[in-house]
């Protein structure tokens, strides 16, 4: 089942690159996520694909696809939906919900930095319980259920940095750079051409909920379980194995839920490639998108011209993988 789902996730890939050019690394992460029950922040300047990246695969996917604008003036109703007042012919009057855009498997959060964090806050219940409370009444939201934002660069005019506590139910925060220079070659070639590629649908919904246990069903051992435990913990100033760069250039850093996820995305890596275990590796992979957004650098580190990246970089350098016990006979 591994091997199938492996090739699976190629023929996204390739149907993907008929759209997108280039950015591996990126598209490799969202699909981690999407295999996990994850939810992803794609970070880059404006004009990277990124919403049209997202639309792609919500056409692979064959799922329920929409697309919210932030802008200043939007409401948390706007999202969510509203009780609005109906009459019927005998004249009675009663409340009905009217869905919002979040009522589907794939939405898209366009530029989530450029609303205020109240209605950023309207999306932290439906990503972490995948349900929407109106008034007195909870609504479930079908699965599969994904987010997947795009931001602008916090330090661009009018952009309202995310709080923490939604920055933290994003799995990966993922940063899209710019297309190498044969790439951006291809693209240009291909908007002077006006090609329109089409692609075929890949997945269905019950296809990736299936495909979700599968990698959910990857095999941890204890060995990795240390690992990324010695991982997290040592973002942590205040921990007494913490390496003295981090207790000089750190706040404060990870919490269990970034243990939690480290170990969902190396079970995704794992799949992926058709293994039926995760290596050290594969943690490595995905410790940047992971730890990114939840290390916080002090001034010291901006002094010195470090970044959150640089900080973690040094750390998968800097702390080993525990010891393997040795079998005697």
């Amino acid at each position: 089942m591994l091997q199938e789902f492996s090739q699976h996730r190629k023929l996204m890939e390739e149907e993907l690159h008929k759209v997108i050019v280039g950015q591996n690394e990126v598209i490799e992460q969202v699909f981690a996520a999407i295999f996990t029950r994850g939810h992803c922040l794609l970070e880059g300047v404006p004009g990277l694909a990124k919403t049209l990246m997202v639309s792609t695969i919500a056409q692979i996917l064959d799922v329920n696809f929409k697309r919210i604008q932030f802008t200043p003036d939007l409401m948390p109703s706007d999202i969510t939906g509203t009780n609005v007042l109906d009459e019927d012919e005998d004249g009675r009057r009663q409340f009905r919900f009217v869905e919002g855009p979040i009522f589907t498997n794939i939405l898209l959060a366009d530029e989530i930095n450029r609303t205020p964090p109240k209605t950023q806050a309207a999306l932290l219940q439906a990503m972490q319980e995948r349900e929407i409370t109106i008034g007195r009444k909870t609504y479930d939201l079908a699965p599969p259920f994904f987010t997947i934002a795009t931001q602008n660069p916090i330090d661009q005019e009018g952009t309202y940095p995310l709080p923490e506590a939604q920055l933290d139910r994003f799995m990966f925060n993922i940063k899209v750079g710019y297309p190498t220079a044969e790439d951006e070659e291809k693209i240009l070639g291909a908007a002077s051409r006006g090609e329109k590629q089409e692609v075929r649908k890949v997945l269905s919904a019950k296809a990736i909920v299936n495909l979700q246990k599968l990698v959910h069903s990857v095999a941890v051992s204890d060995y990795i379980i240390q690992y990324v435990s010695r991982l997290v913990r040592a973002t942590r100033p205040g921990d007494p194995a913490t390496p003295t760069f981090v207790k000089e250039l750190v706040d404060w850093g990870a919490g269990p839920r970034a243990g939690q996820f480290l170990i969902s995305g190396g079970k995704a890596m794992a799949a992926m490639e058709g293994r039926f275990s995760v290596a050290v590796e594969d943690i490595q992979k995905v410790a940047l998108p992971v730890l990114r957004h939840r290390v916080s650098t002090n001034f010291q580190a901006q002094a010195e011209g470090m970044t959150t990246e640089d900080v973690i970089e040094r750390l998968l350098k800097e702390v080993p993988p525990p010891e393997v016990s040795k079998f005697e006979s």
